[in-house]
């Protein structure tokens, strides 16, 4: 049984604002990989919903973050709704429940500090990846949906000391 861990700390302003993650046992050669999933589409009818006039968005979030109001909007757009969080919940645990430590959700903080990148528009690399559930053959969920990963903040499976030859 995986811990499933969803915090529920009172009202956010809009329906959509839920975050999501999971940590991977074993992935690509890491363990204990924290994987952070969003929506990458969405149609317009989800971004008519929101009344973007309302104090989602606050302060830069460094010195030198510069707001974009459609990037801004995107970090709201590719959270989850709290029926979209649970279907998610659902879809992992009857899926990959063998596999994964833990799922962690939590609403987010409001307001959304401004200048940060949205989870859709990080380029893949060497380290960072992303998994595309809605290519995999089981997936069900009526949206789609990504996780992006970073492998360089995960420690490998199998460790290894410098100066050994073995």
């Amino acid at each position: 049984m995986i811990p499933i861990i969803q915090i529920e700390n009172g009202e956010i302003p809009v329906k959509r604002g839920y975050a999501v993650s999971m940590v991977i046992r074993s992935f690509k050669g890491r363990r204990d990989v924290e994987v952070h999933l969003f929506r990458p589409e969405w149609n317009s009818e989800d971004e008519d919903e929101i009344s973007w006039d309302t104090n989602l968005f606050g302060s830069p979030a460094t010195l030198g973050s510069i707001p974009d109001e459609k990037k801004d909007r995107k970090i709201i757009l590719e959270s989850f709704t709290k029926e979209e969080r649970d279907q998610i919940v659902d879809y992992l645990k009857d899926h990959y429940s063998s596999r994964l430590e833990s799922i962690f959700s939590t609403p987010m903080e409001f307001p959304v500090p401004t200048g940060l990148p949205p989870l859709c528009s990080i380029t893949e690399g060497k380290d960072i990846g992303l998994i595309r559930f809605e290519k995999v053959p089981h997936f069900n969920l009526p949206f789609a949906l990504r996780g992006l990963y970073n492998l360089g903040a995960h420690r490998p499976l199998v460790e290894t000391r410098d100066g050994d030859n073995n």
